[in-house]
Formats: C-alpha cells, sequence, structure tokens
C-alpha cells in the first residue's frame, strides 16, 4: 500500500507520465458507454435492427445479445477513420508528452464534432443552442459538445424511425393481407400473426433482408 501511494506521490516525470495514462485511461472507461451510445452511430444501427426484429414479430429472435452484438462491430467498422483520427491528434501525443491532457481532450473531440455535426440537423442543433442562449457557432469545432451531443441523439433517433417506417411498410401488409383473408374465410378465432409470420420471414429471406438492412445502415452514413 505505502508502495502504491509513493509512486501516486512521487514527483519523477516517468511516475507523473504513467499517474497521467491511468488517470485517463480511468476518465475514458467510465465514460466509455454514454460515448459509444450517444457519440457514435450505435443508436440509429442498434433502434433499426430492433425495429427489424419487431417488424418481423419473432418475439426475441434474433435475440438482444446478437442485436447489440452486431451493431457494436457495425458501430466500430464505421467509426473506424474517427477513431483512427482520434488516436493520431490526441492519444498518440499524448502518450509520447507531446500535447498535454487539456490538448490532447480538445483535439480528441474534434474528429467526433466533425462526425455528429455531419449527421445532425440544423433544427436540433438550433434548439439547444437557443435554450442555452449560445450564439450560432462559426464553425464545427466552436459547437459545445453540451449542445451537439444531445442534437445528434434526436436526429439519430428520428432518422432510425424513419428507417423503421419503411421497414414496417410490407410486412404490414402481408398481416393486412392475411387478416383479411382469414375473415373472408370465417376464421375469425384463428391468430392472423401465425398464419402471417411464415409468410414475413419467407419475404424477409428471399430479398436477402439482412444484407439490404445493413447495406442501407451503411450508405446511410
Amino acid at each position: 500500500m505505502n508502495q502504491v501511494m509513493d509512486f501516486f506521490n512521487s514527483n519523477s516525470p516517468e511516475n507523473v507520465s504513467t499517474s497521467v495514462k491511468l488517470l485517463l485511461l480511468l476518465t475514458v472507461l467510465s465514460l466509455a458507454p454514454s460515448i459509444l451510445i450517444l457519440m457514435t452511430c450505435f443508436t440509429r444501427i442498434v433502434v433499426v435492427l430492433s425495429f427489424v426484429r419487431t417488424a418481423l414479430a419473432t418475439q426475441q429472435m434474433p435475440p438482444n445479445q446478437v442485436i447489440v452484438g452486431l451493431s457494436l462491430f457495425l458501430t466500430f467498422f464505421i467509426m473506424a477513420p474517427t477513431f483512427q483520427q482520434v488516436n493520431k491528434d490526441a492519444l498518440t501525443p499524448l502518450f509520447n508528452e507531446k500535447i498535454t491532457l487539456e490538448q490532447a481532450y480538445d483535439k480528441a473531440s474534434v474528429p467526433f464534432k466533425e462526425f455528429m455535426s455531419a449527421h445532425t440537423r440544423q433544427k436540433d442543433l438550433q434548439l439547444f443552442l437557443d435554450y442555452a442562449k449560445v450564439d450560432k457557432p462559426k464553425t464545427v469545432q466552436d459547437i459545445p459538445l453540451t449542445a451537439l451531443v444531445p442534437a445528434y441523439a434526436i436526429s439519430e433517433l428520428k432518422t432510425a424511425f424513419q428507417i423503421g417506417f419503411m421497414i414496417f411498410i410490407p410486412f404490414l401488409v402481408i398481416d393486412m393481407v392475411v387478416a383479411s383473408v382469414l375473415m373472408s374465410m370465417g376464421m375469425m378465432m384463428l391468430p392472423p400473426v401465425m398464419i402471417s409470420l411464415p409468410f414475413k420471414i419467407l419475404l424477409f429471406v428471399m430479398v436477402d433482408g439482412w444484407y439490404l438492412v445493413v447495406k442501407s445502415l451503411l450508405e446511410s452514413f
């Protein structure tokens, strides 16, 4: 215990540098869930994939773990250029002791701001800027994260719900056709979902649904 305290109380450059790295790592790990959900494309992807499962009416198929796992890997794939830019501009210079921790935070926020601002509606951003009584920023770097992050989040939710609506339409048509046929045959007691489910799965498989959904998500960014 005394050795640990001596390590953090030491004023030697090597120990101070290691302490800063440890502090940065703990800070990033504590904020990682919020960063992943609200500052990347994860929200749009997981919402759209959840809409696909709901439209198919397959209950828990695919399971939540599969949807979240696929969303994570798609997020890492799409956000790879942004993460690489953060590593190049902020993390690597910080670990090489070329910039301070405060400068690293500022440099790391720039790629995220550029990504989020490109997919944020002006209306949503202006809502938070007006509420905070902040003047219109001249550049992307001048946009405060406190306004950009929630604006980006609601913009992503709107986009995800628009995609989800388009996904629902063909499956809704199948449900309506099956319900009409059963009603015309007088089979009132037979749940239409039991009959429409195989047809919806068949349609989804025939058109290679997962490929089309993932392709649409990739192209939307």
